[in-house]
């Protein structure tokens, strides 16, 4: 059975958007499960084909939340897919390559799939059009090598970005460590030294942000597809090796070949939710002005914030 929706008809809290276009679908299947998963792929109509990169966070060591392997596995083995990261820029279990796969090992992704840390080479650029912060973005230099990428997201709180989805898991998440620190702090450096000490205001942060996936997303074309499973609900990202217990229930699986509208659902779904315990991720959403990044995503052609949910029993 599939029910349609209008976000505005729908009453969520922030879906109805001004579009010159036919809103995007996101797809909803409220049950969590690794058939489930296979499921909303296929509903796409997008066949991941060639040589497949699965964008994920293999998550921080002493974290929990990230996306289990024994949900995913069965997706990425009928892709054929290759699980792909690129180092953090902030330390941590995940700085380099060889502790980036001992983390993915620990966590048991190894064991599903190929694992590539995509800047264990290097990086190299992408242009990023009609950016206001950024003229190009720093992914691994392995990413090119992909055919199709599948971004395959945990919809969560952040502590900067407000909330992590699609779009972080396609701007940071693909970056290079030193890519990352070029968004961080929105073109001013790529020293991850000097990260931390050339933020800029909160706002331009997040519109570097969706400059850096715009970049990703053209490059791929009609070549990507985003998931994204909101369980695990906490404030705080997979690359926190201490985050917060989560305080309200599971969402379900949601995709999109939409990015924004993807994570534009994802937010409104958390605002309609009847759980009292959403206030704390709400809390963490908009004291970090999160809609933004989607806000911007739309003003540049990332994507819409209109769409249609289509509920699949």
């Amino acid at each position: 059975m599939i029910t349609m929706f209008s976000a505005a008809a729908c009453g969520l809290g922030n879906g109805s958007h001004a579009s010159d276009e036919a809103p995007a679908k996101v797809y909803l299947i409220r049950e969590i499960t690794p058939q489930h998963l296979v499921r909303i792929y296929e509903a796409l109509g997008r066949k991941a084909t060639g040589r497949v990169a699965v964008k994920l966070s293999t998550g921080e060591p002493g974290g929990h939340h990230y996306l289990r392997p024994s949900l995913i596995e069965p997706l990425i083995r009928q892709i054929e897919g290759t699980i792909v990261e690129c180092n953090t820029a902030y330390g941590g279990g995940r700085a380099d390559t060889e502790s980036h796969l001992q983390a993915a090992a620990d966590h048991g992704f190894t064991a599903i799939a190929p694992v590539d840390i995509m800047d264990a080479d290097g990086e190299t650029s992408l242009p990023v059009t009609g950016g206001k912060h950024l003229t190009e973005d720093f992914v691994g230099s392995h990413y090119p090598d992909y055919d199709f990428t599948v971004v395959l997201s945990h919809f969560k709180g952040h502590a900067m970005g407000g909330f992590g989805g699609a779009v972080k898991n396609i701007s940071i998440g693909i970056a290079s460590s030193a890519g990352k620190a070029w968004i961080h702090t929105a073109g001013k450096t790529k020293n991850t030294a000097e990260l931390w000490d050339n933020l800029p205001e909160q706002d331009t942060f997040l519109e570097a942000m969706a400059e850096a996936a715009k970049a990703v997303a053209d490059h791929c074309g009609d070549r990507i597809l985003y998931i994204s499973v909101a369980n695990n609900l906490s404030v705080d990202c997979d690359c926190d090796s201490h985050p917060a217990a989560p305080r309200m229930g599971d969402i379900g699986i949601l995709a999109s070949l939409d990015p924004v509208a993807l994570d534009q659902a994802c937010v409104d779904l958390v605002y309609a939710s009847e759980d009292p315990g959403k206030v704390h991720l709400i809390e963490r959403m908009e004291s970090r002005h999160g809609i933004h990044t989607l806000e911007h995503g739309e003003a540049i052609g990332l994507g819409s914030r209109s769409y249609e949910l289509v509920e699949l029993e």
